[in-house]
């Protein structure tokens, strides 16, 4: 069977919750995120998941994505990435969308990118390089990581450019997963959120 990234988003923060773009500064989890996070990790431990066994697990380095990991209960089989981290936002960082349309009308981050941040290619090229580690990983890898990076990721699976992104949003503690279909690249299920409603 050829191998599949299971992708899961971080749990809430404050800034999530307020709509600010949190790229590289290190917020925790709200006791909101962290209860979804260990939701997620009961989910992935019970069937048809059985706790991923033989999966390969990497985590963002950062607190908001290494504290879910942690909680879902993979903090000692995974390994930090840096290009797992969260989209540099530079001069936008910590800004909520109408903040940012009061400086720069029509802006939009997959269109435009984020001045004294990441371009579009950048967080591209990262994106290709965690898809080429996960097609070439022989097996099942699950990572943990952010919004816009996941979407990345997603669009570059699917062969898109990253603007596609715009497209497939992912909500805190969300499970998606990336595959094949017909030998093709494809999603098998995205921002499945099922293990916080109950």
């Amino acid at each position: 069977m050829a191998p599949r990234i299971l992708l899961a988003r971080h749990g809430q923060t404050e800034w999530s919750l307020l709509g600010k773009h949190t790229g590289r500064t290190d917020i925790p989890l709200l006791e909101e995120g962290r209860r979804g996070a260990k939701l997620l990790g009961e989910r992935l431990h019970r069937a048809p998941w059985s706790g991923l066994e033989g999966v390969e697990v990497r985590t963002s380095p950062l607190v908001r994505a290494s504290e879910t990991c942690a909680l879902a209960g993979f903090e000692e089989r995974a390994r930090p990435w840096d290009a797992l981290m969260e989209w540099d936002y530079g001069a936008y960082e910590g800004l909520t969308p109408p903040e940012i349309h009061a400086i720069r009308p029509g802006w939009l981050l997959w269109r435009d990118g984020a001045p004294e941040g990441e371009t579009l290619a950048e967080v591209s090229a990262r994106a290709d390089e965690v898809v080429e580690w996960a097609r070439s990983a022989g097996r099942d890898v699950l990572v943990f990581a952010h919004g816009h990076i996941l979407r990345s990721l997603g669009a570059r699976w699917l062969g898109e450019p990253i603007s596609f992104g715009a497209r497939i949003r992912l909500d805190p503690t969300s499970l998606s997963v990336l595959g094949w279909a017909y030998g093709e690249p494809a999603i098998e299920r995205w921002n499945d959120t099922g293990h916080q409603e109950g």
